[in-house]
């Protein structure tokens, strides 16, 4: 993991009722129970790295090997608790709420320890599955947040209840072989976005208001894209790898546009600061860019000057003035931030809980 400058005290998540545990603990200090493999082994090879992902505040994430997972701490960084479960315990997927007990996990890997096909929801208070999700193909992705469980197929969406697991919802999109989709979650109502029909297009459901919005993102193919907490902000990339989008989830409207640079990249990773003032972009050419935004979640209006940052905030190439005369490029918005990593490497960002801190995850295991 690198923690680069450019994360709040740890907290305990409420568990959700039907699965609340007499033993749960206060805060993040707890020693989890020991785990009761279902495989035994004295003896583990090194651990192959199979899946990461970010807890739903980004003060935590979790690692899928093909033995097990493991949960670590972001500010300080340490492992937190791990459960190896043996050869045959590949965890393809696996997916925090905040930092409860509870996490859904999905077999992966040469030996699967549960079938691509089922979600497991996995309670460390008993280390043991109390309820499980079937489908036809393959999980690409889960998304979590207090009140429900989202899971995402290859060309299918399934929301649920997350209390009884009822089925709420269902959405069909276009091939979506990286699952891609995002949940809010903060405040009452869910925000829901993920790939549309057609290439290129988003569709974002409101929940709250039983509202569906569809935008046309990008002429190309989705690649990334990511919510803010709370769901009123979408930034979008699409298979060009050039321009980052940012979108009004409410009526669909682009707010900014900004440019990672002028060749092809395959973006990896998109993310909001928590109050949307910064948007961070990995991608495989071993960069994060880091941006300014002009737009307050909050408000859904332009930042005033005070609130912005230094000289040439927005990164505005100078020829601007000349937009119009000159190729769209030179009137672009540019990273006020980059940092220089591996090239080649798939890498996921997410910012700190500690003031202009980004926090950088990598497939190479560091």
């Amino acid at each position: 993991m690198t923690s680069t400058a450019f994360s709040s005290p740890p907290f305990q998540f409420p568990v959700p009722d039907f699965m609340a545990s007499d033993s749960a603990p206060d805060d993040d200090s707890y020693c989890p129970s020991p785990a009761q493999n279902p495989t035994p082994t004295p003896t583990l090879p090194p651990a192959q790295l199979l899946n990461l992902s970010f807890n739903q505040d980004h003060g935590c994430f979790a690692a899928g090997t093909d033995l097990g997972f493991r949960i670590y701490n972001c500010d300080p960084f340490r492992e937190i608790f791990r459960r190896d479960f043996g050869p045959r315990g590949a965890v393809g997927l696996v997916q925090m709420l905040f930092r409860c007990n509870i996490l859904t996990i999905v077999g992966g890997g040469p030996d699967p320890l549960y079938s691509p096909n089922k979600v497991m929801i996995w309670d460390d208070h008993q280390s043991r599955c109390i309820g499980e999700l079937s489908f036809r193909s393959e999980v690409k992705a889960v998304k979590l947040r207090r009140d429900r469980i989202v899971v995402v197929l290859v060309q299918k969406i399934f929301v649920y209840n997350f209390a009884d697991l009822k089925l709420l919802h269902q959405i069909e999109t276009i091939a979506n072989p990286k699952g891609l989709c995002e949940v809010s979650h903060v405040g009452p109502q869910a925000v829901l976005v993920c790939p549309g029909l057609q290439k290129g297009q988003i569709r974002v459901e409101h929940y709250g208001s039983k509202r569906t919005k569809f935008i046309m993102a990008h002429d190309s193919r989705l690649a990334c894209f990511a919510l803010t907490q709370d769901g009123r902000l979408l930034a979008t990339a699409s298979s060009k790898g050039t321009l980052i989008r940012v979108f009004n989830t409410l009526d669909g409207s682009l707010l900014q546009e900004v440019r990672r640079g002028a060749d092809r990249a395959e973006i990896h990773s998109l993310a909001f600061s928590a109050n949307a003032q910064w948007l961070a972009v990995s991608s495989d050419k071993g960069t994060i860019h880091v941006f300014n935004l002009k737009v307050d979640s909050g408000s859904l209006e332009p930042r005033s000057p005070s609130e912005s940052s230094p000289p040439n905030p927005s990164g505005v190439s100078s020829l601007s003035f000349m937009k119009g005369v000159l190729p769209r490029y030179f009137s672009s918005e540019w990273s006020v931030a980059k940092f220089h990593l591996h090239e080649g490497l798939e890498y996921i960002v997410a910012f700190g809980h500690q003031k202009n801190t980004v926090v950088v995850l990598g497939m190479d295991g560091r």
